[in-house]
């Protein structure tokens, strides 16, 4: 649907403005603490509970890139009814049940963005998605994914893959940096059981990214780089059988946030020890993508991200372990459109011993062995996850799943697969179904007595209204089984209006 703004203008050559807006409904139901993954997982984080009524509304207007400088904006909120979920707090001495939902609403998204050439700056809150993994069937990004949701913050970089000067075209670059104010407080402390391990509020974030890509109009096109991202600043609190044992605060100060761009060396705080240690929770990943274009159009990718946690990581000392995937593309219209089969495994992590002589002052031990990564987790900060998702991968199970009230990753040590395919069954009805096996062998720092697995799978169908009413359907039904996740089934049907206002203006 497109309106048209006619109005009287200068001579010369004119432009639209294009403004797009969405309104839909969205109800789901299960019968499960929580929805089922794959309804779940990479809806930045707006789907959590068994049983919801949501409502959303979205205005935004995108970036021209043909233009020299050109500006956008968008505007995004959600609310509704939530079922609760059930978490254990200790309070007064004794266990109670804690029932929680989201908010009866919020704002998703709110920002703009400014670009000037190939350069672009953006401030507020935004959803966006990394390069290496599909949005649509991948499992999810292993250091920014759309699994939860966006958090406040400017960033600044190209606004898609530049040429390189002198390489005529044959090696083009990408990059990122930005940085996010964690506003996740309230969400902890309802969810914390206040019993054990610890809590950490008013962290930042930092985010970096940098891909190199071969010429993308070649039949094969190459992309490798790094992502990389911290947690820093914000005040620990420990808790021991339900008291408080310690407090470490960060030091709160303007080299933090370089030390989180480039990691540095400890200052000799309560939190760092000594300086043997980086500040802030470092993570990242090492990312290969080959396109390959065959004579009829489709596409067949193959990719890989090994994740780190710290040096041992970066210099690929952690094993097999990372998400290896193959994926297909055609542009035509037919029963298969797209088809993606991960393997991933997470088991090794640098190995099962880590030792640091700098913990222990005095010890005769001078060597170091810098394992037992634990994926996601830290000391110092809470999980690498935003109320309660997890900010990479829907693979590790988000802490969210924590019914103890842990805001920590419980399952970190995972191997299993993720298969995704997706088409058309008539011109207006598209399909997707995929299916996940999860074996998790707990973390290297509480591994489980037994391994728990879980499955789980969905298909969904996707219907689009012919005529002047703009609307799309959408009808999932997915579950879950298995001692991971536990035994759940759920459906969801979303109804959405989508349209745009086109106005001319003048240049």
């Amino acid at each position: 649907m497109a309106v048209v703004a006619a109005m009287a203008l200068p001579q010369g050559v004119k432009a639209q403005c294009q403004i797009d807006y969405e309104a839909g409904v969205t109800v789901n139901a299960g019968d499960g603490n929580l929805t089922p993954h794959y309804i779940m997982a990479n809806r930045y984080g707006t789907i959590t509970q068994a049983n919801s009524a949501l409502v959303n509304a979205r205005v935004s207007h995108a970036m021209d890139t043909t233009q020299r400088f050109s500006y956008g904006f968008g505007f995004e909120a959600w609310g509704g009814w939530a079922s609760d979920a059930d978490y254990q707090r200790y309070e007064s001495g004794k266990w109670v049940n804690n029932a929680q939902h989201p908010a009866r609403a919020w704002l998703q998204q709110l920002y703009g963005e400014l670009k000037y050439r190939g350069v672009t700056l953006a401030a507020g809150v935004q959803q966006h998605r990394n390069k290496i993994i599909d949005a649509q069937l991948g499992s999810g990004d292993l250091v920014l994914s759309g699994n939860a949701r966006p958090m406040p913050g400017v960033r600044a970089g190209f606004i898609d893959f530049q040429n390189i000067p002198f390489t005529n075209g044959w090696v083009q670059i990408d990059g990122e940096l930005a940085y996010y104010k964690d506003l996740q407080d309230s969400w902890l402390e309802n969810h914390y059981n206040f019993f054990s391990s610890s809590i950490t509020r008013g962290s930042y974030s930092n985010y970096k990214r940098c891909y190199f890509r071969t010429k993308p109009d070649e039949r094969l096109s190459v992309t490798v780089g790094m992502q990389a991202a911290c947690q820093f600043l914000g005040e620990r609190t420990i808790y021991f059988q339900g008291v408080i044992k310690e407090v470490q605060k960060s030091n709160d100060t303007f080299k933090a946030f370089y030390k989180a761009f480039l990691p540095s060396g400890g200052s000799g705080s309560s939190v760092q020890g000594d300086a043997d240690y980086y500040e802030g929770n470092h993570l990242g990943s090492w990312d290969l993508a080959a396109r390959y274009s065959l004579r009829d159009g489709s596409t067949v990718r193959g990719y890989f991200q090994k994740p780190f946690e710290d040096g041992s990581g970066i210099g690929l000392l952690n094993g097999w372990d990372g998400v290896y995937g193959i994926e297909y593309r055609t542009p035509k219209q037919g029963v298969i459109r797209g088809a993606v089969v991960e393997y991933f495994d997470f088991r090794n992590q640098s190995g099962p011993i880590h030792w640091a002589s700098g913990d222990f002052p005095g010890t005769p031990i001078a060597d170091n062995a810098t394992g037992s990564d634990d994926y996601y987790n830290n000391y110092f900060y809470n999980g690498y996850a935003n109320r309660g998702m997890a900010i990479g991968t829907s693979v590790l199970l988000s802490p969210i799943y924590n019914s103890d009230g842990v805001i920590k990753f419980r399952h970190t040590r995972v191997q299993g697969f993720h298969v995704a395919i997706a088409g058309n069954v008539t011109p207006r009805l598209n399909y997707c179904a995929k299916v996940m096996y999860r074996k998790s062998w707990g973390t290297p720092y509480v591994p489980l007595l037994a391994t728990e697995n879980a499955t789980s799978a969905m298909i969904e169908g996707e219907y689009r209204l012919s005529g002047a009413l703009p609307l799309t359907i959408k009808a999932q039904v997915a579950l879950d089984h298995g001692t991971l996740t536990g035994n759940n089934a759920g459906c969801l049907v979303s109804v959405v209006y989508r349209g745009s206002i086109n106005k001319i203006k003048g240049k």
